[in-house]
């Protein structure tokens, strides 16, 4: 099998985190590989990132699309791993040039802007996969399937969280790109933990159970002094089949590092999963609990889950293979858009998951200016 070509938008420098956990998850299943990218915003850096990196560099990811277009570069898809700010002009470049996308979420700064987005990849019918990588956990997954099988029945609550702590002091402060961006509203858009971590809570509440929000009250803190978007995101929503969800997250949260979750409640069992505990899935149905543990080798994975699995029981899938298998399931649209015998990819979070977000995260922002007045999505 041929390996699929990747490019990368953004990603490069010594203070990227991000960049190199996707360089690493494109590479997991030696069938995709990073060949370009334009790795920095000021073209030199970008060059030089690319030379660091071992891969074909351009100053800019015009210049990168430009070449693709051209015929001088081949390329199956392009990865987008920059601020907020800078992910819809790459992305619509990408859409309008045909070639497949997967990006960093959250999606777009605006609900306007998403909208474009999901128009331009639903005309054209190209792949995009929007990087909420937690879903990308097999037990996650798993979640989604269990409840769309009415295993739990019809869902009343949802609670989902992400609690961190490192921007309980303000680190911005210190120079470290990760803050300063994060807490700027020139690039961060108009919440920071909303927009960075709530909407992975967001995503939990929705992708995971299938349903929408309907509509919302919310309170967002900004604790640290100084600091000039939120660090602390409350909200409260009826969903759209009458059921309640408690959907929060906050970054002020001392001690704790990545603790993103979920439990839902139905009328025949509820569901529980932590992002630190990847491996454990727990299904209470009240005279037992059944715990599923991780393992390739198990027999109760569905055939949609079980393909994404590499290695057996004890060896535990975490967040490179969780963000692999995002880019594994574009890598599956791709090559079945191209006939070629591949599995079925998982419906892992797309455009309208993006856009869906965006409204999201507008609304809470709108509802907490009004002192948590219940606003519609």
């Amino acid at each position: 099998m041929k390996k699929l070509k990747v490019g990368m938008i953004g990603g490069g420098g010594s203070g990227n985190f991000f960049g190199n956990v996707h360089r690493r998850a494109i590479s997991f299943d030696a069938t995709r590989e990073v060949v370009a990218g334009a790795l920095r915003s000021q073209p030199e850096a970008a060059l030089a990132a690319a030379e660091e990196w071992g891969v074909r560099g351009y100053p800019d990811y015009q210049a990168m699309i430009e070449a693709c277009q051209r015929g001088d570069l081949e390329l199956d898809y392009i990865t987008i791993v920059t601020p907020n700010h800078q992910h819809f002009e790459p992305a619509m470049a990408c859409l309008k040039a045909g070639i497949p996308v997967l990006c960093e979420k959250p999606m777009t700064m605006t609900v306007a802007e998403s909208e474009q987005l999901v128009d331009l990849c639903e005309r054209q019918k190209t792949p995009f996969i929007l990087a909420h990588t937690y879903t990308g956990h097999p037990m996650a997954m798993y979640a989604r399937e269990l409840i769309a099988a009415g295993e739990i029945g019809e869902i009343r609550k949802i609670e989902s969280w992400y609690t961190q702590g490192w921007l309980a002091d303000k680190l911005e402060d210190s120079g470290l790109q990760q803050a300063d961006w994060r807490t700027d509203p020139k690039r961060a858009g108009i919440s920071n933990c909303g927009g960075d971590i709530g909407t992975h809570a967001f995503v939990a509440a929705t992708w995971v159970t299938g349903l929408e929000v309907a509509r919302l009250s919310a309170r967002l803190n900004t604790f640290v002094q100084g600091r000039l978007l939120d660090d602390d995101f409350n909200v409260i929503a009826e969903m759209n089949n009458g059921a309640t969800a408690m959907i929060w997250a906050t970054q002020i949260a001392i001690g704790y590092k990545n603790d993103n979750g979920f439990r839902v409640f139905g009328t025949k069992g509820s569901l529980e999963w932590r992002q630190e505990r990847a491996e454990k899935l727990l299904l209470r149905q009240g005279n037992h609990d059944q715990t599923y543990w991780l393992g390739a080798n198990f027999d109760f994975w569905p055939e949609t889950v079980a393909s994404y699995l590499r290695v057996p029981a004890g060896h535990h899938e975490d967040f490179f293979e969780a963000l692999a298998n995002l880019h594994c399931s574009l890598e599956r649209r791709i090559r079945g858009n191209r006939g070629e015998s591949v599995p079925p990819p998982f419906a892992h979070p797309d455009a309208r998951t993006g856009l869906a977000g965006m409204k999201f995260v507008g609304a809470a922002v709108e509802s907490s200016r009004r002192q948590g007045a219940w606003t519609e999505m």
